[in-house]
């Protein structure tokens, strides 16, 4: 009897390798519909029902200005509308993207302090809501090298106040000098802080190999975005290898999740997430 276990178990492990199947975990990025959002036949509170009930994904990943009006992080009673839709349709609230709130790495210390505080509330936003992290954006004007000064500065001060409320600040490589991850780590390493790091997205790459670049972020990830455009007639995303960008996910040893978030245009919104959701699902 043990050695049928065994041999089960085998079996079992050998056809869990094959096919690919070994518990990945999705998330839903909000981005991903907010054509739907931006017209009007969407709104923030339909999101935890339309990723349950059309997607059976029980994690999103909100995204800041794609809240229903400007302040709505401060107003408890829309968020406590918005966690009831949550705990309705059995969905946690895993991060909120951020953008819209000034730039951390501006040079100019007025609009940076401004920037910082302007986080604040989505800091508080995201511990109402359970979320573990914010993601922002690591932006500000001059060369290089000031703005990564400035940068270490206001991302910093920006998670001394997170860390109050256990809340991690991740930074995304949304083009400029935060897609460069030779200019992006060292300020994460600078900040030193535990509930500060990056959110590998896959397709915000211009100038570097973004293969390599994902390699290089993946030890400080703390969220990872599934990023898709476009797909060909055998699901193949057509600008991303992704089986071998998911092999570099895993061979990191990220256990967290992948966030869905489709970003193109021939397919509609609802289609593209699920071409999205197969392939990592195939890939993985």
């Amino acid at each position: 009897m043990k050695k049928q276990i065994i041999a089960l178990c085998s079996i079992l492990f050998i056809s869990t390798m094959v096919t690919g199947q070994q518990n990945v975990k999705l998330s839903l990025a909000e981005w991903s519909f907010h054509r739907a959002i931006q017209s009007g036949k969407m709104t923030n509170l339909d999101f935890p029902r339309i990723a349950r009930t059309q997607f059976d994904i029980g994690v999103v990943e909100y995204v800041s200005i794609l809240f229903d009006g400007k302040g709505s992080a401060e107003d408890t009673v829309y968020l406590r509308k918005l966690k009831n839709e949550c705990e309705k349709y059995n969905v946690i609230s895993n991060l909120i993207m951020v953008d819209g709130e000034g730039n951390l790495g501006s040079t100019d210390i007025a609009d940076r302090d401004l920037a910082v505080t302007n986080h604040y509330k989505w800091v508080r936003a995201a511990k109402f809501l359970g979320c573990h992290s914010i993601r922002v954006n690591a932006a500000g004007e001059g060369t290089p090298e000031e703005v990564q000064t400035a940068v270490i500065d206001g991302l910093g001060r920006l998670c001394e106040y997170a860390s109050k409320f256990n809340i991690n600040v991740i930074v995304e490589n949304h083009w400029g000098n935060s897609s460069n991850p030779d200019w992006l780590i060292p300020v994460i390493k600078a900040v030193n802080r535990t509930n500060c790091g990056v959110l590998p997205d896959f397709g915000n790459f211009d100038k570097v190999d973004r293969y390599q670049a994902v390699e290089q972020m993946m030890p400080f990830a703390k969220g990872v975005s599934a990023k898709s455009y476009d797909f060909d007639e055998q699901g193949n995303e057509t600008k991303i290898d992704y089986p071998k960008m998911l092999k570099i996910v895993k061979k990191s040893g990220y256990s967290s999740y992948l966030g869905i978030e489709y970003e193109g245009e021939r397919l509609s919104e609802d289609e593209g997430v699920k071409a999205t959701m197969k392939l990592v699902e195939s890939c993985w």
